[in-house]
Formats: structure tokens, C-alpha cells, sequence
């Protein structure tokens, strides 16, 4: 058993000896045969591939092989020309580094500068100098070998080039670095300053609807009084005329408007701020649709502590026609309702400075009424002008008794320095602007003046008012509004009052003194900030609510002053 064991043993390790010994020749041969294939292979393309072909002729493939290829073309080739290649490498390289300083150069507006000329020489003469016959027929078109002084002389041609190029740039490139920050930031800030313009534009549009739409509260009130009136008609029926309202020894006042809310604040102001109310008589002219609510109004509200109010439409004074006033006539011409109502919204946004002349208030005759007083009031020697948009603080009685010295008009000028001069209203580029009227004369402002009506009528100043709006019917003495021919009709007829009696500005300017407000007589919410408005600043819009009448039931179901 025990031989028979150690032959099985011995038996079976000779028999994995054998076959190890025959796989490990077997793997020898395998080996030997791939690397014999791949010694051919290799030595097939490098006989097939031309040596010399020039370096200006080469196109090598792009194709996956490529790397390949060169790497074969580069073991085969003459040293020289892979040097060639290195020195027409850097010299194209620094060419067109110059010619990048060259276009940042041109993009700053630097065509004239020395740095400018040095570039483009620099790049032109590293250029020619690939270009040369000698080079170019010794290095680049030559089939057979380089010859290596005629490439040394090249070399340090191009590395004196390639230096000057690098010396240039070392010098030259914080200028042009700075120059481009420049530029961009100027860019910026001209694209924001774009959006800026463009954003103001669109501010003053929307501020612009938002300013002359009606609130829903006055469209409310205005309703509610309508209502009423219809309900109620025996309530509301005409009655004669007062005797006070031609009585020229009571003072008397001019308010044109269609804000039924506005008026009565006008009035309730005036009224409490009045030492003798009893003589206070207040003319009020509307138009027809606002005729009847602010009838009712003062029907349900009559003016307290005795003062009158006669309330008018403007078609009740029937000499106010086409064939009279030139307001009128111009509204009806074709072309200046073109200029009003069509493409407004195209108009405002492309052009904010004249935006609010396109307004159709400004030929609307509440607002050109006040050329016209004399005839409106024929029997009255002197009447205060009101805008609906100003608070009374204080007893205006002391106005009659100011001395006009034969002047038509007394108000507040609003000059001051270079603004709100006559050059800023009138055009004085055309000649009967500027031959007339002196550009630096100081204006005044529109919304409590006290008119002398009797050296109105002999100064003939309705019939000035009608020569010059007649000439302006193309709006080239002054764009639209009251102000440019009120400036023009009193001229010579104003006479200047002192500032407290009127402070302006609390419809815009957030700025003024308290103490400026509190000191004057009339406060005036000119501009866009109306006070019955949402957009009304509220360090100014109580003074208004104060005077406002709360207990009045349709005030209250239609939230006003909230």
C-alpha cells in the first residue's frame, strides 16, 4: 500500500509538471508572434510616410490618428524643421497677442495714439519677415534639408521682434487694462442711465393717470348726489337768484371746477377762517354733468355762518361760444384733436417733458374761464380766483384793501434765482415772443388772485388774451395751459403780493417748512399730489381734512379721508 502510494504521489506530480512546462512555451510563442506583427506594422508606416514633405505643405489628418501620425511624422522629420516649427509658432503667437492690444486700441477711439501706430508695425513686420524671399524659399518652401545658418538668422530676427512685441505689451498693458475698465464702466453706466430715462418715463405716465383719473370716491359721491336728486326732485328746484350775488360791496370769489369735494372744502375754509362770513359770496361754475351734484351738495349742505354760494354751469353764460372764444374754436379743428386724444399713451411715454400738456384739461373752459371774468361778473368791481385745490388758513378780506396802483392782477411770483422766469413759458426763439417780452421778467402763480375787474375792462386785457391764443392756435409761442397767456395778458398789469399770502408746492415738494405753511393764508396743493387723492403726501393731506364736512352722510358711505 505504501509503494502504491508514493507512485500515485510521484505519478501525479511529474504528469502537472509536464503541463505547465508545455502552456508556458505555448504563451512564449503567442507573445513573440504579436510583437513580430506589431514590428511589421510599425516599420510599413514609416516607409510609407514622405519625410519631406515642407512644413508650409503639410496637412496632417483629424481624423482619431492623428495623434499617432505626428508622433511617427516627428520621429522621422529633421530636427531643424521642428524648430522652424517652434519659431513660426511663437512669432504667429505674438502677432496676434499685438494685434489683440491693437483692437482694444481701436475699440477706445486710440486710432491716433503712438501705441496705436507701433502695434500695427509690429505686427506687419513680423509678418513680412515670415514673407521674405530669402526665408521663404530657404525654410518654407524648400523639399530638401534646412539649412541651419539661414534658420539661426531667422530665429534671432524673430526673437529680437518677439522681445520688442513683449516690452511693448509690458507697457502698454495697464494703460489699456485701465482704458477698457473705463470704457466698460462708461457703457454701464450709460445703459443704466438708459433705464433710468426709460423707468422716469414710465413713472410719470403712470403718476400722470393716476393724478388726472377720478378717484372711486368722488365717482361714488358724485353718484350719491345724483341719486339723490332724482328721488328727491321737489327738493331741488331752481330758485331766484340772490341779490347779494351783484352786490359789489361784499366779496366776492371765483371757483371754477367739477370736484364737488374739492369746492366745499375751498368754501368751508374760507368760511371759518372769515371774520364776517355774512359778506362772503362764492361763484361757482361747473360743467353740466356736475351741475346737478354740486347743486344738491349745497342744498343738503348750505354754507354755514351766512356766506352765499350761487352755483352756474358754463353753458349758462351763452356768450361762451366757438365764434367767440378761441379755446373753444381750436377744440373743434381736426388736427388739435389728433394731437389730444390719439396715441396718448405713445405720446407720454416717449416724451415726459410735454406729457401733461397733452392733457385735454388744458382747453377745457373751466380752466380758461378766468380770462373772461369782467363778462362773467359785469356788475362787480374787484373778485378773488380760487383754484379748487387750495386750503384757506386765514381772513382773505385784507386782499380788497391791498392797492393795486391801477394794476389788473395781485399775486405771488414764484421767480426765484434762474426759475420760473418767462423763458421757461414762452418761446422766445420766435421773433414776437422775443421782441415783446423780456425773458428774465419774473412769473407768478395761478390760484389765488385778486383781479381789479374795472381796470380789467379799460386795460382791454380779454381782448389781449384772444390776439395772442389766436396766434398760438399751432402751439408755437407756448405749449398749451393758462399760465403762458395769463403771463402774457398781465404783463405789465401784475402787481407782486407778499409770498405769505400763497405758498405753493404741497403737490410735489415734500420739503417745505412747516412754519411757511403755518404762516400763510392760502396753501396751495399744485402739482400731481392732489389731497383727495391716495398717491397725497401725508405730512400735508390733514391740513386739507381738516376743512373736510365728515358728517355728511354720502362722505362717510364713500370713504373719503380714509
Amino acid at each position: 500500500m505504501a509503494v502504491a502510494v508514493r507512485g500515485s504521489r510521484g505519478g501525479g506530480g511529474s504528469g502537472f509538471g509536464g503541463f505547465s512546462l508545455r502552456s508556458f512555451f505555448s504563451y512564449r510563442i503567442f507573445v513573440s508572434a504579436m510583437f513580430s506583427l506589431l514590428f511589421i506594422a510599425t516599420l510599413s508606416v514609416l516607409f510609407t510616410t514622405n519625410p519631406s514633405t515642407p512644413h508650409h505643405d503639410s496637412a496632417l489628418p483629424t481624423t482619431g490618428n492623428a495623434y499617432m501620425r505626428r508622433t511617427f511624422l516627428a520621429l522621422n522629420s529633421d530636427p531643424l524643421k521642428t524648430r522652424l516649427d517652434l519659431i513660426y509658432k511663437q512669432a504667429n503667437d505674438h502677432v496676434t497677442l499685438v494685434n489683440a492690444y491693437a483692437a482694444y486700441a481701436r475699440k477706445l477711439k486710440l486710432e491716433i495714439s503712438r501705441q496705436m501706430r507701433m502695434f500695427d508695425d509690429l505686427a506687419s513686420n513680423i509678418s513680412n519677415l515670415q514673407m521674405k524671399p530669402s526665408y521663404r524659399s530657404a525654410l518654407f518652401e524648400s523639399d530638401g534639408p534646412l539649412d541651419e545658418d539661414v534658420l539661426r538668422h531667422f530665429e534671432k530676427e524673430i526673437k529680437d521682434k518677439v522681445k520688442v512685441a513683449r516690452l511693448m505689451i509690458a507697457e502698454s498693458k495697464e494703460n489699456y487694462d485701465n482704458q477698457l475698465k473705463i470704457q466698460k464702466l462708461k457703457d454701464t453706466i450709460f445703459a443704466v442711465n438708459e433705464l433710468l430715462i426709460k423707468a422716469k418715463k414710465n413713472g410719470a405716465f403712470a403718476s400722470s393717470i393716476a393724478a388726472k383719473s377720478i378717484p372711486k370716491s368722488l365717482h361714488c359721491l358724485a353718484m350719491r348726489l345724483v341719486e339723490e336728486r332724482i328721488s328727491h326732485p321737489e327738493k331741488y328746484k331752481e330758485e331766484e337768484p340772490s341779490p347779494e350775488f351783484e352786490d359789489p360791496s361784499l366779496y366776492h370769489y371765483a371757483i371754477f371746477s367739477d370736484n364737488v369735494i374739492a369746492v366745499s372744502v375751498v368754501i368751508r375754509s374760507v368760511v371759518n377762517n372769515s371774520d364776517e362770513p355774512w359778506k362772503h359770496v362764492f361763484h361757482v361754475v361747473t360743467d353740466r354733468m356736475n351741475l346737478a351734484p354740486m347743486k344738491v351738495w349745497f342744498k343738503m349742505r348750505p354754507v354755514e355762518r351766512g356766506a352765499y354760494v350761487e352755483v352756474k354751469a358754463v353753458e349758462d353764460f351763452t356768450f361762451l361760444n366757438s365764434s367767440y372764444v378761441p379755446v373753444l374754436r381750436q377744440l373743434e379743428s381736426a388736427k388739435l384733436q389728433k394731437f389730444y386724444f390719439e396715441n396718448r399713451a405713445e405720446n407720454a411715454t416717449t416724451d415726459t417733458h410735454n406729457m401733461k400738456y397733452r392733457n385735454p384739461k388744458y382747453l377745457s373752459m373751466l380752466n380758461h374761464l378766468r380770462f373772461y371774468l369782467p363778462e362773467m361778473y359785469p356788475k362787480l368791481h374787484k373778485i378773488l380766483f380760487l383754484d379748487d385745490d387750495v386750503v384757506v388758513q386765514k381772513d382773505l378780506t385784507g386782499l380788497w384793501k391791498i392797492d393795486l396802483d391801477g394794476k389788473v392782477n395781485g399775486a405771488v411770483e414764484t421767480c426765484f434765482g434762474s426759475f420760473h422766469r418767462y423763458a421757461q413759458y414762452l418761446n422766445f426763439s420766435h421773433p414776437l415772443i422775443r421782441e415783446r417780452f423780456n425773458p428774465r421778467s419774473c412769473a407768478w402763480a395761478y390760484g389765488m388772485n385778486i383781479f381789479d375787474l374795472d381796470a380789467w375792462r379799460q386795460e382791454k386785457c380779454t381782448e389781449q388774451y384772444h390776439y395772442w391764443q389766436n396766434l398760438n392756435e399751432d402751439r408755437t409761442l407756448w405749449k398749451l395751459g393758462t399760465l403762458p397767456p395769463g403771463l402774457i395778458t398781465f404783463y405789465s398789469t401784475t402787481k407782486s403780493l407778499d409770498k405769505s399770502w400763497h405758498v405753493l408746492g404741497l403737490g410735489y415738494n415734500p420739503s417745505i417748512s412747516m412754519d411757511e405753511i403755518r404762516n400763510a393764508a392760502v396753501i396751495h396743493y399744485n402739482g400731481n399730489m392732489k389731497p383727495w387723492l391716495d398717491i397725497a403726501m401725508n405730512q400735508y393731506k390733514k391740513l386739507w381734512t381738516y376743512y373736510l364736512d365728515n358728517d355728511m352722510e354720502f362722505v362717510q358711505m364713500c370713504n373719503f379721508g380714509l
